[in-house]
C-alpha cells in the first residue's frame, strides 16, 4: 500500500575492482542484459565473495560462476570472467560448497588471475539479477573503485 516506505536491498561487491555498465561487458549475453539485469567489475581482487546473505544455491562445475537465492526468491548470479568457462576449472579454487546459507563477505572462489590473463581471457565479472520479475528499481552503481564484500555495486527493491 505505502510502496515508498520499502527499503532499498543492497548489493555489495563480490570481488575488488570498478563497476562498468553491463553495456560495456565484452558478450552480447551480459551486455544486452539477456541473461539478467545488474552490474559488471573490471576485476583487481583474486578473492570472491558473497554480495549479500542468501543460500549459495549453486557454483558451476568449472568454478567460474556461482548463483545464490537471496530473499524474497531473488536468484543472483555471479560469472568470474568472460569465457573463462573454457578454462574448464583451470585457474578457479572453490572455497565453500553450495547448498548452505552465507553471509554477505563469505569467500566463495579465489582466482588465479596471471593464469587467466595469460589466456587472454577477461576477468570483467557481471553480476545479474536473473529473475527480473521478482524486482524493481535496479540502480546499479558505475564508475566506482569497490573492494570485495565492503562497498554497495547495486540497490533494488521487490515487487
Amino acid at each position: 500500500m505505502f510502496g515508498f516506505f520499502k527499503k532499498d536491498l543492497r548489493l555489495l561487491a563480490p570481488i575488488a575492482g570498478k563497476t562498468i555498465d553491463l553495456s560495456q561487458v565484452p558478450d552480447a549475453v551480459f551486455a544486452q542484459k539477456m541473461a539478467g539485469d545488474g552490474v559488471a567489475i573490471d576485476t583487481t581482487g583474486d578473492i570472491v565473495v558473497a554480495p549479500t546473505d542468501g543460500e549459495l544455491s549453486l557454483i558451476f562445475k568449472t568454478n567460474h560462476a556461482f548463483a545464490m537465492t537471496l530473499e524474497g526468491g531473488v536468484e543472483l548470479l555471479v560469472h568470474i570472467g568472460i569465457d573463462t568457462v573454457t578454462l574448464e576449472g583451470e585457474g578457479f579454487e572453490r572455497l565453500i560448497e553450495p547448498g548452505v546459507h552465507v553471509k554477505a563477505g563469505t569467500p566463495i572462489l579465489k582466482i588465479n588471475r596471471d593464469l587467466i590473463n595469460s589466456k587472454g581471457l577477461s576477468l570483467i565479472t557481471p553480476v545479474l539479477i536473473t529473475n527480473m520479475d521478482s524486482v524493481k528499481d535496479i540502480n546499479p552503481k558505475v564508475g566506482v573503485t569497490v573492494n570485495e564484500g565492503s562497498d554497495v555495486i547495486m540497490t533494488y527493491k521487490f515487487k
